[in-house]
């Protein structure tokens, strides 16, 4: 019997330090999956289509400092991008593909010095079953009332879940003097 209890003593404390990375890696993990699921959304920011895409334009849109980055990121599906096209310098075109988080890493360093209000001027609307495409004409502004720096169309896909909205993906351009803005994208909006 002694000799049994003297191998559980040894035997015991060797498995506790043979299982411990395992168990740290596994606590970590619950902890980096919290982390990326964001706070839960506003209600009122997902309940149509018309609200989401408000609370998108006013999630990024304020003077210089911080933004609600939690709003922000609420309004997407865990798996969403938003993706900026560009000309580069030597002229060809180029895109950045970001998540919620990267574009509010990004964005948000430069909004703590920079006014950046972006708001709708016209929206192109596409829908069937649980999915919206929405072309949404847009002006940048470095006031609120200040005159547009850069226009440009935001395409906005969502998804209905049957119980809220969700931004699946924002991929946008801005206009240029080689690529400007037909006329169809600055007429009255789409319902």
């Amino acid at each position: 019997m002694k000799s049994r209890t003297s191998l559980y003593l040894v035997i015991v404390p060797m498995m506790c330090v043979a299982m411990m990375p395992a168990l740290v890696a596994a606590q970590q993990a619950k902890t980096d999956a919290a982390a990326s699921v964001p706070a839960g959304p506003r209600s009122s920011d997902v309940a149509s289509r018309d609200a989401i895409v408000a609370a998108l334009y006013d999630s990024i849109s304020g003077p210089p400092g911080d933004r609600d980055w939690a709003r922000f990121r609420a309004l997407f599906l865990p798996e969403a991008q938003l993706i900026a096209t560009f000309k580069k310098k030597d002229g060809t075109l180029g895109y950045k593909a970001m998540t919620p988080q990267s574009y509010a890493d990004g964005a948000g360093n430069y909004f703590k010095e920079h006014g950046f209000f972006e708001r709708e001027i016209s929206r192109k609307v596409e829908t069937y079953g649980s999915i919206t495409h929405i072309f949404s004409t847009y002006e940048s502004r470095e006031t609120a009332d200040g005159k547009p720096f850069e226009r440009g169309i935001n395409s906005i896909q969502l998804f209905n879940d049957g119980s809220r909205w969700w931004v699946v993906d924002v991929y946008w351009t801005g206009e240029t003097p080689d690529n400007p803005l037909p006329e169809r994208y600055l007429t009255k909006s789409d319902s």
